[in-house]
């Protein structure tokens, strides 16, 4: 069982910053990718950006404006949000899965395994 508990979220004004954590516990010494999703009110969640391994990548809408990271001494993930847009609105979500052999198999989220509870992030016109 892995654990996951994210922290960051708030409210920024359009053009601003955040950064989101996504610190990891329990059973995490095997091989997972670890990535974030976000829900916009009335949508379903929605792949943002995944970690494997130090391999990245990013949905169209957030490449180039976001950057995920990973500290794997303090077993955490991080989301840096720079350029915020209002419609980067949502709920987000830290995720973790055990690597199915090719990023594109956990760009959904019925890839994955392991979730936080979601840190609301809103971005003020």
């Amino acid at each position: 069982q892995v654990q996951l508990v994210e922290s960051g979220g708030g409210l920024v004004q359009t053009g601003g910053s955040l950064r989101l954590s996504c610190a990891a516990s329990g059973r995490t010494s095997g091989n997972y990718v670890m990535s974030w999703f976000r829900q916009a009110p009335g949508k379903g969640r929605v792949f943002v950006a995944i970690w494997s391994s130090g391999t990245t990548y990013y949905a169209d809408s957030v490449k180039g404006r976001f950057t995920i990271s990973r500290d794997n001494a303090k077993n955490t993930v991080y989301l840096q949000m720079s350029s915020l847009k209002p419609e980067d609105t949502a709920v987000y979500y830290c995720a973790a899965a055990t690597y199915r052999g090719a990023l594109y198999l956990h760009l959904d989220d019925v890839a994955y395994d392991y979730w936080g509870q979601g840190t609301q992030v809103t971005v003020s016109s």
